[in-house]
């Protein structure tokens, strides 16, 4: 008996877990997610706007090392600030410098944010991190709405604006591109390290495809930065698994104690 409970406290959190995400993700959230288009090549004729709002043609990232590539913007109240920090925390830690091993890109998938934006975003950021070569070769981007569904399109980006909270939500996920401008390899979620932020960049440098990495379920939409907690909606959701990993224990411990009862 008790190694049969011993058993199913391993198991049942996992046998739970497909039910926790059906409830995490409501209509509203589905097809969010990053479609790994490993191999596919970015439209490098798209035009951007620079940190000054001039124009920035895709093509002109790639004169040199990869590419690492964020996704999100540059005033959401959620998620972004955390993984734009993560990831740059691991940038300063890598020993990789800006220019030389990489350059670096954030692009608003908001259209309505410029060129003040992002300068004034950049300027806070390379301060903060002062990380190797980021003053000239981070790049912090915006675009107009059919600039940014091409590139969307082409990393595998799936959002969707909330109109009832005027916030995005969207996926999480840093993207390596070769110099070529070919989708290397992503990272999925948040908590970037240094060894694995190398670890892509040089797969990207060497121009290797990855292969397909398992999914994450983690969106920039329901996430309390002030609480540094999940709001209503993914709280129901962790209360409901909670819930039916209880009730699942209690049927099989009940029917494991009727069929010991019967041998004796």
């Amino acid at each position: 008996m008790q190694q049969l409970l011993k058993r199913l406290a391993l198991v049942l959190p996992l046998l739970a877990l497909p039910a926790l995400v059906h409830a995490a993700s409501p209509a509203d959230l589905n097809g969010i997610a990053y479609r790994q288009r490993l191999g596919a090549r970015l439209p490098l004729e798209t035009t951007l706007r620079d940190e000054n709002g001039g124009p920035l043609r895709l093509a002109e990232l790639f004169e040199g090392p990869p590419l690492i590539l964020l996704l999100g913007y540059f005033h959401c109240p959620k998620l972004c600030s955390v993984a734009r920090a993560a990831l740059f925390s691991a940038l300063r830690d890598s020993g990789l410098i800006a220019g030389r091993d990489y350059r670096l890109a954030l692009v608003s998938v908001d259209p309505s944010e410029g060129g003040a934006v992002a300068s004034a975003a950049k300027a806070a950021e390379v301060e903060r991190f002062a990380a190797p070569g980021a003053e000239k070769h981070w790049r912090f981007l915006t675009g107009e709405a059919s600039a940014l569904r091409s590139l969307e399109a082409a990393v595998g980006y799936d959002d969707r604006f909330d109109e009832a909270r005027a916030a995005f939500a969207h996926p999480l996920a840093v993207v390596f591109v070769t110099s070529k401008g070919v989708v290397s390899n992503y990272i999925l979620g948040l908590g970037y390290n240094a060894d694995d932020v190398r670890l892509a960049t040089a797969r990207a440098a060497s121009g290797e495809i990855a292969p397909r990495i398992s999914p994450v379920l983690l969106l920039c939409f329901d996430f309390d930065p002030t609480t540094g907690r999940y709001t209503l909606a993914i709280m129901k959701a962790l209360r409901w698994g909670a819930v039916a990993t209880t009730a699942l224990v209690a049927a099989m411990a009940f029917r494991a104690f009727r069929k010991e009862s019967r041998r004796a």
